[in-house]
């Protein structure tokens, strides 16, 4: 899903973690279908849960640390930003958010203008393959943004300038019945400050202001304060901080199933008014919310 003009879509969330395997072990827990192991030409890796509204999640592990300080050594935002994440808070985590386009050059353009810009753009391509073992290329074009206090987390357009041609049904068949994302629920001592890098980020310029909710084409990102946070979902906001992204927010066909194949997973959960809440846990990263939709 790209837009040349307008709000940007969500794309995709990325999850730093110690371990793929660990990651692999606990989304299969949560009742997601685990895409096969991904690899950067930069050190990182990943293993994606692709949803059928069109996002997904990207579990991202060091697979080659040489070639991921060589690529932090040589400018690449994307490295260096997980680098610097981890270095702040351990190996588990929701480091960004990532917003679809068709045109990631505009954006870094953009990011330049308002202040905003992360540093310089990266063009990218790796293998992909579905779960029959079908392999294509797919290439990316990101640029990144962040502001110069929310250290905690940061932000980038993704311009995929090549679709891999395989079939992700199967990607897409997860047995908790989750179909999409949502909302994404961001904590902050000061949500009102973030309004500004937020709106050029997704290129709504008249989302600030809108008491900390942007409404994106495919989903919602929530700012809220910490006290907001632990009202809403019974759960701890952790420590201070500008800008943390602390939880994902899914649809499901049915909240009954969902609850049963945690249970039966061994996976605790806890019930907040329509709400199945699953704290964070090594290869999660996030809060994750099951929420029936039909």
């Amino acid at each position: 899903m790209t837009r040349t003009t307008g709000t940007h879509p969500l794309d995709h969330l990325v999850l730093p973690t110690h371990s793929l395997d660990v990651a692999r072990a606990q989304l299969t827990s949560l009742g997601f279908v685990v895409a096969p192991t991904g690899i950067h030409p930069f050190g990182t890796e990943n293993c994606c849960v692709f949803l059928a509204d069109g996002t997904y999640l990207e579990p991202l592990a060091i697979g080659d640390e040489q070639a991921a300080m060589k690529a932090i050594a040589d400018g690449n935002v994307f490295v260096a930003r997980d680098r610097a994440y981890r270095e702040s808070h351990g190996d588990e985590g929701f480091s960004a958010v990532v917003f679809s386009t068709s045109n990631a050059d505009a954006n870094h353009a953009r990011y330049l203008k308002a202040g905003i810009s992360a540093g310089d753009m990266l063009s990218f391509s790796r293998a992909f393959a579905d779960m029959a073992g079908k392999s294509d290329i797919a290439s990316f074009k990101l640029a990144f943004a962040a502001g110069a206090e929310a250290t905690d987390a940061f932000l980038f357009a993704c311009e995929r300038v090549n679709a891999p041609d395989v079939d992700r049904t199967a990607l897409q068949a997860h047995a908790n019945g989750a179909t999409g994302i949502v909302e994404i629920v961001a904590v902050s001592d000061a949500p009102g400050k973030q309004h500004g890098l937020i709106s050029v980020a997704v290129d709504d310029p008249t989302a600030d202001g809108r008491g900390g909710m942007f409404h994106l084409p495919n989903a919602n990102l929530s700012v809220i304060d910490p006290a907001s946070f632990t009202a809403r979902f019974g759960l701890p906001a952790g420590a201070p901080t500008d800008l943390r992204f602390a939880a994902v927010v899914f649809s499901v066909r049915r909240a009954d199933v969902a609850s049963r194949l945690l249970a039966a997973n061994s996976i605790q959960h806890d019930i907040a008014g329509n709400d199945i809440v699953v704290q964070p846990a090594p290869g999660q990263g996030a809060a994750f919310i099951f929420r029936e939709i039909q």
